[in-house]
């Protein structure tokens, strides 16, 4: 009970709630200052637009924009800890192809209609800010401050009464009637940061809305990444196919072909079957391992088993874990080949870092649909947990594979356990 009561009284003035309140105070002055100068440029520039010198006035009143929003997402990550990614910056070779580009650039016309909202949004959090802090130190503190929080009162015979604090004819300036303000103070404290927090998100949603790519540019965006990753793990596999065939199926022939020769030699001489048979024994060898590296590499290209579907190429790895694998698949029809592919391959990896890393006793696959025509791939495992996306784990390549077809991976992995892996893709 003491320790809650010591974190609501400690709430207010932790590191976060803190830098919330400076970014309230700090965030009014860049927007007041930034709508002022952009509302006179575009002002001035539509004026003058009927000469050459308009277009170059409202072109830069744009790029102004863009740059005040540079600083108005710096300011929110910094305090707030918002990441908004930056749009595409505008290039253009030349005076007036970069005014053509910034006059028609979408982002920079964003930024125009953030810079003149941000002032409505920047301001809502003052009010917070005054009845959460000030009023709340000023009342919290009232029996330390009652000296200084005094006003003036003007009779209509003329008196005079200097009076503390005084709501509904009660004065509360005497003990114990301290109490009362003291404690609606320290309620005003311990809502503040709430309020803050409240008043603020506004500001944000709008910070998000438009500083940041739109949807056609983030969509353009994943795109490209997509693409470039799915050309990158596209000759990736090349490489390890043509090193897989060239270090071990390559070398396997030519070794089966160097033992026939041998064995056609020693034919050609009479050898006896005692010397021959060792030599055909080393060449039967050799071939069954060509014929099983070949396999392999099949396998890994596209395994067999999902020529009979997904439930069972994923019963088949199931078998073949030294983990108990419980598998249930549920689907309404057969998704398409790339993306029956992609839950193997996911399925395969997870149950992998499922045996190797996480002490697990027993692991789940689900596979369900999903309204909105999304296959859903969830596996769970009853391990130590601390799975974390990225930081050099494989699930970041699991994530970018999804994200070829537009898919998405998310990791739910608290210390301790359990962790389910969620692969989510459009079928």
């Amino acid at each position: 009970m003491l320790s809650r009561a010591a974190d609501l009284a400690a709430a207010p003035f932790r590191r976060r709630a803190l830098a919330a309140l400076l970014y309230a105070l700090l965030a009014p002055v860049p927007a007041l200052a930034g709508a002022a100068l952009v509302l006179a440029g575009l002002l001035a520039g539509g004026v003058l637009s009927v000469t050459p010198l308009g277009p170059w006035l409202i072109a830069l009143t744009v790029r102004g924009a863009r740059g005040l929003g540079a600083v108005q997402r710096a300011l929110a990550r910094r305090l707030l800890g918002l990441a908004v990614e930056p749009p595409a910056p505008v290039g253009a070779a030349g005076a007036f192809a970069w005014r053509r580009a910034v006059l028609g650039d979408r982002a920079g016309w964003r930024a125009v209609g953030a810079a003149l909202a941000t002032p409505l949004t920047a301001l809502l959090p003052l009010p917070a800010v005054l009845f959460g802090y000030v009023y709340g130190v000023l009342l919290a503190a009232h029996p330390l401050l009652q000296r200084w929080n005094r006003f003036t009162v003007h009779a209509a015979d003329g008196s005079v009464r200097h009076v503390s604090l005084e709501v509904g004819g009660v004065q509360w300036d005497t003990w114990p009637r301290w109490l009362v303000p003291c404690a609606v103070g320290l309620c005003l404290l311990a809502a503040a940061p709430w309020l803050v927090r409240r008043t603020l998100a506004p500001q944000c949603a709008l910070l998000r809305s438009l500083l940041g790519p739109d949807a056609a540019d983030r969509r353009i965006r994943d795109l490209e990444e997509t693409r470039t990753q799915a050309v990158d793990d596209a000759a990736a596999t090349l490489r390890r196919i043509e090193r897989d065939l060239h270090d071990g199926t390559q070398a396997r022939l030519v070794g089966l072909g160097m033992h026939l020769t041998v064995i056609r030699e020693l034919v050609l001489a009479g050898a006896g079957r005692e010397q021959l048979l060792p030599v055909l024994e080393t060449a039967q060898g050799n071939a069954k391992q060509a014929v099983a590296d070949l396999r392999d590499l099949v396998r890994g290209i596209h395994p067999p088993a999902l020529d009979s579907g997904l439930a069972t190429a994923l019963e088949t790895l199931a078998a073949d874990c030294p983990l108990p694998v419980e598998v249930t698949v549920e689907l309404p029809r057969r998704p398409s080949p790339a993306v029956e592919s992609i839950a193997y391959f996911c399925a395969a990896e997870l149950l992998a870092n499922a045996v190797k890393h996480s002490g697990a006793r027993q692991v789940r696959i689900a596979v369900a649909a999903e309204p909105g025509e999304v296959l859903r791939l969830a596996v769970r495992d009853d391990g130590r947990g601390g799975a974390v996306v990225g930081a050099g784990s494989g699930l970041s390549g699991l994530r970018a594979r999804a994200r070829t077809v537009d898919g998405s991976l998310t990791c739910d992995s608290p210390r301790g356990g359990p962790t389910e892996v969620t692969v989510r893709l459009p079928y």
